[in-house]
């Protein structure tokens, strides 16, 4: 049977549906795209006809009501996850929303109890975790490669948050919206860490606004940022293990992501070009037992279960497969709403550890 999708967001040209979401469900012949919604019926039909969807909508109401549309596919700012999400619940249909799921850790636990008390599926879009790359790693500690884990330290560039920011992602420097350098590279990207390596059990951190403006982008203006633009987390992981994480706005000359895992036989180093693991393929290195320097570690073909997306759209496409197996089979192996939670609640301790100065317990 077809899974029938809404998406609620879809901008010709450089939107993140257009560029990620739409190409991973042309990939998949288990989706067929039926209806798209904006805020104004000039666009919707704009898309629709640029991406072949018999429905527009200029309002969201019409979407999540559609009779042909299954699943409803939230990809709008953070602002407007809760009223959309809610909206699509209420209509009985299944859902998957981009991350972060709510702004902050009570709107997350509102959707995904909403959720459960209407019987679907909330998915979210944690998609790191579906990469061929995060799924290797996992398998190589699962299978001993670096014997028991000691430490894993982890540096990356977020990209925005620095000098400049155009104007699509300005909303991101103000940290009420709840798009940050803490929610969505740090949280991403922590995300699949923990998929590897275990869960946090403390933390203690530190979050710093050194660039207190950046520049807007092409218009020259220079606007406050009150989104962190520094981000380092210490803390131990329910298996012992130290873990140390620094995120930083904008981009670096020099590093802009190195992940190491070090244990008692061997070591894992990922690389990539920039911060956001949920876009950015990994590289991986490795070495373990005699060997003293490291080497490639390439990624076997069995952990990438979609052939015809794009690279961009690689990982949202292999979340997609995932998903359409839980609608499928009753399973649940994309990241849910309660994941979701779970990483809300991370960030959350994070922002208390922050503006306490003390170690969290999770």
């Amino acid at each position: 049977m077809t899974i029938g999708v809404g998406i609620i967001g879809v901008a010709p040209g450089r939107s993140w549906a257009a560029l990620a979401h739409i190409p991973a469900l042309h990939a998949l012949p288990a989706y067929d795209i039926v209806a798209l919604s904006t805020t104004r019926q000039e666009t919707a039909s704009a898309a629709a006809a640029e991406f072949g969807v018999a429905a527009a909508y200029d309002n969201h109401h019409a979407l999540v009501n559609d009779p042909a549309v299954d699943l409803v596919v939230v990809t709008v700012k953070v602002p407007h996850h809760l009223e959309l999400v809610t909206a699509a619940l209420n209509a009985g249909k299944h859902v998957y929303c981009e991350w972060p799921l709510g702004n902050g850790l009570a709107e997350a636990d509102q959707m995904a109890r909403l959720a459960h008390e209407k019987k679907v599926i909330g998915a979210v879009g944690l998609q790191a975790r579906s990469a061929p790359s995060f799924n290797y790693v996992r398998d190589l500690i699962a299978d001993g490669y670096v014997g028991t884990v000691l430490s894993t330290t982890l540096v990356g560039s977020g990209m925005n948050w620095g000098a400049f920011i155009d104007q699509p992602n300005a909303y991101t420097a103000d940290n009420a919206n709840g798009a940050t350098l803490l929610t969505i590279p740090f949280g991403h990207t922590v995300d699949a860490v923990t998929m590897c390596l275990g869960e946090f059990s403390s933390v203690n951190a530190l979050l710093a606004n050194r660039r207190k403006s950046f520049t807007l982008v092409p218009d020259g203006i220079e606007r406050p940022m009150t989104a962190h633009d520094q981000v380092i987390v210490t803390g131990e992981l329910e298996n012992g293990a130290t873990a140390a994480v620094h995120y930083r706005g904008g981009v670096s000359r020099g590093t802009n992501f190195r992940w190491e895992i070090n244990g008692t036989e061997g070591d894992i180093v990922a690389t990539a070009d920039a911060g956001h693991a949920q876009m950015f393929p990994l590289t991986l290195f490795g070495a373990r037992g005699e060997a003293q320097s490291l080497a490639p570690l390439p990624v076997p073909e069995k952990y990438r279960w979609v052939s015809d997306a794009p690279p961009f759209a690689e990982n949202v496409a292999q979340a997609y497969a995932r998903l359409a197996d839980d609608l499928r089979d009753g399973t649940s192996t994309c990241p849910t709403f309660d994941d979701a939670v779970r990483r809300h609640r991370l960030i959350d301790a994070i922002e208390r550890s922050a503006a306490s100065g003390t170690r969290i317990i999770l």
